[in-house]
């Protein structure tokens, strides 16, 4: 006979085996992880680390910013303080150097005004002609004969002529027949008439005749001219640029094959666009001078010719043209070139913080303090923008007081103080 020993008598180390969940897993659990007390207090660091680190970062900055502009919001009864700074002058020039560009007096096209084949062409590119001279020739066959085809018609037209005139006389004088014997009874009334008629169809007939003989004219002088335009020359002086035909080549009237380019080059025409803030100071008339930087010690003077007169919409500024001779043809249509004026008025650039500037729906402005603390708004023309400061070419005399930091509780005409008062 056994008997059950209890769970109290088992001895040390045999504990009895694990009941519930854990026995039907087949296998014991191991036993949790024991956290030391220094882990603790290291992570516990860290967090508070943390806290105080977004608390350095984003607070304390916060309140200093509230504070700074506790500071310079004035309380009631008390007036803004700004920190003012004259403007700083960078230059002041009596000449204004602009880029141009350099373009032929004329340019045109030279494109055939007669059929056919060409039969010689007499330059080539590079080649200085003058007005009228011989630059091609072109052989026209099918307008040659029709210029013979136009003599043979008006031949046969003015023989129609002599026949219809010849009818005419003869309807003439039987219609003068038939008056006389009208009366004595001989001829009738119908008679008379019908001589009537035809004396009147004759001189329709010679009329018609002899239209027919200005209208066969008419084409003679148009082929005759056409076949003038088989010589083809030049309409001005200049040098041709383009030559796009060879010995042979077909060639039809109108403007669909260019024969020759012909540029005019001397003198040669420079188109500036002049800014807004100099374009009044620009006249014609006045001087400039030109250079390229092809000829580094060379200065071309050149007059204003042209000016638009007016101030394009998109780039605020004014077309102009200079004319420079050119008689060496030194200066090459297309060139890139600057061009001087001579101002006369002083084109003066200053400079000022970028903070200082206004932009709103008034334009660009500057707030200045004038000499009894009071608040004047000015309007600039910014010449560059280098971001951190800014260069104003019109809109400042140079003794004003510009308010270093834009500020939106500025108004017109407000009492401020200085800050280094």
């Amino acid at each position: 006979m056994t008997t059950r020993q209890s769970e109290h008598d088992l001895p040390p180390g045999h504990e009895p085996p694990a009941t519930g969940p854990t026995s039907d897993l087949g296998f014991d659990l191991p036993a949790p992880p024991k956290v030391s007390r220094a882990r603790v207090m290291l992570v516990m660091f860290g967090l508070l680390a943390c806290v105080g680190a977004a608390f350095v970062a984003g607070y304390l900055p916060r309140e200093a910013a509230q504070a700074e502009l506790e500071e310079n919001t004035p309380k009631a009864g008390e007036l803004l303080h700004v920190a003012v700074l004259p403007p700083k002058l960078l230059r002041k020039e009596s000449e204004i150097v602009l880029p141009g560009s350099v373009e032929p007096l004329a340019d045109t096209m030279l494109y055939p005004q007669a059929n056919g084949y060409v039969k010689r062409f007499l330059v080539d590119i590079g080649a200085h002609v003058k007005e009228g001279q011989l630059l091609a020739e072109i052989e026209t066959p099918a307008l040659d004969q029709e210029l013979d085809q136009a003599k043979a018609a008006l031949v046969q037209a003015e023989a129609t002529v002599k026949q219809t005139e010849a009818a005419r006389d003869y309807s003439s004088t039987s219609l003068k027949r038939y008056e006389v014997l009208k009366p004595s009874g001989v001829a009738s009334q119908q008679e008379l008439d019908q001589r009537q008629s035809e004396s009147l169809v004759s001189e329709s007939n010679v009329a018609a005749a002899n239209a027919a003989v200005s209208v066969q004219r008419a084409n003679i002088r148009r082929l005759v001219k056409l076949l003038e335009f088989s010589r083809v020359v030049a309409p001005f002086d200049g040098i041709i640029t383009m030559r796009s035909i060879d010995k042979g080549t077909l060639v039809t009237s109108g403007n669909t094959t260019p024969m020759f380019r012909l540029v005019a080059t001397d003198p040669v025409r420079v188109f500036v666009q002049v800014p807004q803030d100099v374009a009044p100071t620009v006249s014609v008339g006045s001087t400039a001078e030109v250079t390229v930087r092809e000829f580094p010690n060379r200065v071309f003077e050149g007059e204003v010719k042209h000016t638009a007169g007016a101030l394009d919409m998109t780039t605020r500024t004014m077309t102009t043209e200079v004319r420079v001779p050119n008689p060496n043809d030194e200066l090459l249509t297309g060139m890139y070139s600057n061009v001087s004026f001579k101002l006369k008025s002083p084109h003066t650039i200053y400079e000022v913080p970028g903070t200082a500037l206004y932009n709103d729906s008034q334009g660009l402005r500057l707030a200045t303090v004038d000499a009894q603390d009071h608040i004047r708004f000015v309007k600039v023309t910014i010449d560059r923008d280098l971001g951190s400061t800014l260069q104003i070419s019109s809109g400042l005399s140079g003794d004003e007081r510009i308010v270093r930091l834009a500020n939106a509780s500025l108004t017109e005409g407000a009492q401020v103080r200085l800050q280094d008062e």
